[in-house]
């Protein structure tokens, strides 16, 4: 192809996502506490290349959270699935980054910047 070298790169990061389970999603635990909700997980994120590195139980305002090696898009659409399933609420989507590289970005951004009214 004549532009074959445009090809878009994908770019994979690291997000860490969290969510609670809904009474529905409780239930499910009650019914069958042996569930892996790890190997599930995986097995969703791995239907469209993404890759879950941690699985965790959690105590506190969120029940658990997953590591995941993807993008965004593969992330929303685990969370439009476990969310549209009616057995997880609250779907937090977090981006791991580099602040030091943000800083430096911010460094060079500050020379130029101007206030409001100046």
């Amino acid at each position: 192809m004549l532009f074959s070298y445009l090809r878009k790169e994908v770019f994979m990061a690291k997000f860490i996502t969290l969510g609670c389970y809904t009474a529905k999603g409780l239930a499910g635990f009650i019914s069958n506490p042996n569930t892996d909700r790890k190997a599930a997980t995986s097995a969703l994120a791995a239907s469209v290349g993404a890759k879950v590195t941690r699985y965790a139980g959690l105590r506190g305002k969120y029940d658990f959270m997953a590591e995941i090696e993807g993008t965004f898009e593969q992330c929303a659409a685990a969370a439009m699935t476990a969310v549209g399933s009616g057995a997880v609420s609250d779907f937090t989507i977090l981006e791991d980054v580099d602040l030091n590289k943000i800083a430096e970005t911010a460094k060079k951004m500050a020379s130029g910047y101007k206030e409001p009214g100046k």
